[in-house]
């Protein structure tokens, strides 16, 4: 139980961070939007996550020199792919509403981000990796997809909220992180780029299933060195900088493209800015966004990178924003009715949070048997073929 215990908890901490990392950006003043997510994407993508694998996993850049290239391109490839998930959220808003919008593009991304390695799996069985059959076929696994389940419905109450939050105070729409969205209600080009967005966004979790050779390296390497001390806590810090490279590229030239666009190249210069104040806080804002995936590892670690992982980590990051909503006075001037629906979302994923992890303990009490059971039957024959 203390392991599962420890795998939500460093989850909880990996979604407080990534719903809580836009708050350093409202604090930098007169630079675009282009010019104070580049600068903090910097740090996310390509400061900080070699910096967090030199402090923690030996050798690290060794063992990324001699991964091979089709894991090192795959796992760039769907952090590109992420990248563009990320980017087109802001469509998906734009053209069905910050509420709807956001609901479809986080359930899709649960969803598939959750469900589709397991399905993969199914198709390439790989030892020590759960598949979705393994799943559907297991009261553990059931209890997870019922986790999975309440968080969906729990997305689509938020949702629903949030309809009826934007109804009732006619202004101008902001996005979870507070960012004004300019919206524009077209809603079957809003539904088309909401499922790119979902899906694409989900790619996070197929480039670390792509790099985990990497991940498995570093673990090995570690648990030679210290043997019996369990799983490596860091071990995902080298996939976390090749896949994080892709989603740089994705991002550091459309926010090229909107500068030249914008003409908003100046930004970085703009004595009348103050400067030094908005790189502090553009920077703090990409250090912890990348915390989000620095806990996830450690989370992963304890309870697998198999949907429980992906479930929790969304969900937690949809409860930290909407309580960052209620803490900032976003809900202050709605009806009781609008309150109360919120209220029942955010519960709602507790609920599905709580599922998750009892899902999980059953798994690892399943497999604490099989560990305890092998070596009697070792012992009795030595050969299972006789």
């Amino acid at each position: 139980m203390g392991v599962i215990f420890l795998g939500v908890l460093f989850h909880f901490i990996g979604g407080f961070a990534s719903g809580s990392f836009y708050i350093p950006y409202k604090k930098v003043k007169g630079w675009h939007w282009e010019s104070y997510w580049i600068v903090g994407g910097l740090f996310s993508w390509l400061i900080i996550p070699p910096l967090a694998a030199y402090l923690t996993v030996p050798g690290f850049a060794d063992i990324i020199r001699e991964t091979d290239t089709t894991t090192l391109g795959l796992t760039f490839l769907f952090g590109v792919l992420w990248g563009i998930g990320g980017l087109t959220y802001g469509l998906g808003v734009r053209y069905l509403g910050v509420s709807l919008g956001s609901s479809i593009i986080l359930g899709l991304c649960m969803v598939f981000g959750a469900l589709i390695p397991s399905i993969y799996y199914d198709f390439n069985p790989k030892a020590g990796k759960d598949t979705f059959s393994m799943m559907t076929s297991s009261t553990w696994g059931l209890i997870v997809l019922a986790g999975l389940v309440l968080c969906i419905i729990a997305i689509i109450i938020c949702g629903k909220a949030g309809v009826m939050k934007e109804k009732e105070l006619k202004t101008t729409a902001t996005d979870p992180h507070g960012t004004v969205v300019k919206t524009e209600y077209k809603f079957g080009l809003g539904m088309a780029v909401s499922i790119i967005s979902g899906v694409l966004s989900a790619c996070f979790n197929f480039g670390l299933e792509a790099g985990k050779p990497m991940a498995e390296t570093a673990n090995s390497i570690w648990k030679a060195a210290n043997p019996g001390d369990g799983e490596f806590l860091f071990q995902n810090n080298v996939t976390y900088v090749v896949l994080l490279w892709g989603g740089l590229t994705t991002n550091f030239i459309w926010c090229m493209v909107l500068n030249a666009r914008n003409k908003t190249f100046g930004d970085y210069t703009n004595k009348k800015t103050p400067l030094a104040r908005n790189y502090l806080f553009a920077a703090l804002a990409g250090t912890t966004w990348f915390l989000q995936f620095f806990f996830y590892g450690m989370g992963e670690s304890k309870l697998g990178n198999g949907p429980s992982s992906w479930i929790l980590h969304m969900a937690f990051i949809i409860l930290v924003a909407n309580m960052w909503g209620i803490v900032l006075r976003e809900w202050s001037g709605v009806k009781k009715q609008t309150k109360m629906t919120i209220a029942i979302g955010i519960f709602t994923i507790i609920l599905s949070v709580l599922v998750v992890g009892y899902g999980n303990n059953k798994h690892q009490e399943m497999l604490d048997r099989q560990n305890t059971e092998a070596p009697a039957v070792s012992e009795q024959n030595p050969n299972p073929n006789n």
